[in-house]
């Protein structure tokens, strides 16, 4: 994985009081039909996983699982966003399939949605600061926010009991759904940008300037300031924000979450962890306690949490 931060990346009832332009150019049409199409149904024991997709705002279809537990509700709700890292087999919506099916247990409807890149006939630009990574990260909010709508259209859905996880990118997307969308009650964001002005001040960024070019570098990020997370993030007020961080990484180090923490609104955790990029075990635990805390659940058996696989940390892709 190419990682640096959402800068390079780029890097209604619900809005907050943000720059109208940049709520505008996030919005889509709420009323617009979801159009949900079943492609089949998994059962592990008492949960059935759904093979879906729906319409997205911006073209195309949106595929996902929807995870649901037995029983008659009122459950609590996740959406989860899956990380970028670019030769993980996770890099898709499997990433937190496990980690549903156990929540399911506890009472929690699930949808986990594939992001733009990892989608049928998805073709990544890799050229520096170009305009298909805007075209993809707006996308990628949009049709969170859709994922939303369905999640909360349900009737065995409890609306005051939704919360938010998302990895690496899509702790990014997070922070813009954390300052756009007041449905959500909670957010765990893990390992993923959240200021691109802070990130700007860094010498890694600073060196990625001169390599791309001053001029091309300034009038892109220029442009395209309004899509600096940490715009959004810090009005994510009144839900409660958990950032998860890795002290082994070599841009996300634990100085630069610091930075971001102090960005997020009140209320607010932080914890940072001894592992890479992926997290490991003890991230795991302690988001399943701090979800079941703000969802109301009865927390599940801690072996089963136990049991749940690690992310494979992939080694860093040739340059």
């Amino acid at each position: 994985m190419k990682f640096l931060p959402a800068i390079l990346f780029l890097t209604s009832t619900f809005l907050t009081a943000q720059d109208p332009d940049a709520l505008r150019r996030l919005d889509y049409d709420h009323h617009a039909p979801l159009d949900i199409r079943e492609v089949s149904v998994e059962k592990r024991g008492g949960v059935a996983v759904h093979e879906l997709s729906y319409a997205s705002p911006k073209g195309g279809r949106v595929p996902a699982y929807l995870v649901v537990p037995g029983g008659k509700g009122p459950f609590a709700a996740i959406l989860w966003g899956h990380w970028y890292w670019s030769n993980s087999p996770m890099r898709n919506r499997k990433q937190f399939l496990d980690e549903a099916v156990l929540l399911a247990q506890s009472g929690v409807v699930s949808l986990l949605p594939d992001g733009p890149i990892a989608r049928p006939g998805h073709v990544e630009n890799d050229a520096p600061l170009n305009e298909d990574q805007i075209t993809d990260l707006i996308q990628a909010i949009v049709d969170m926010r859709r994922g939303a709508d369905l999640l909360l259209a349900r009737g065995d859905v409890d609306p005051a009991r939704f919360a938010y996880v998302g990895h690496s990118y899509n702790a990014s997307v997070g922070g813009f759904l954390s300052g756009i969308d007041q449905r959500f009650h909670a957010f765990v964001l893990m390992a993923g940008g959240l200021s691109d002005a802070s990130d700007l001040q860094s010498e890694e960024i600073k060196q990625y300037r001169l390599k791309v070019g001053p001029d091309k570098f300034d009038a892109f990020t220029t442009k395209y300031s309004w899509l600096d997370p940490g715009q959004f993030v810090s009005h994510a007020a009144p839900a409660t924000v958990f950032l998860q961080y890795a002290a082994q990484e070599k841009f996300l180090t634990s100085d630069r979450a610091r930075h971001y923490a102090a960005i997020v609104s009140e209320p607010k955790q932080l914890k940072i962890y001894d592992a890479p990029h992926a997290l490991n075990a003890e991230a795991r635990r302690d988001r399943v306690a701090f979800l079941c805390e703000q969802l109301k659940l009865k927390p599940p058996d801690a072996k089963l949490v136990a049991g749940v696989p690690d992310l494979y940390q992939p080694p860093e892709p040739a340059p």
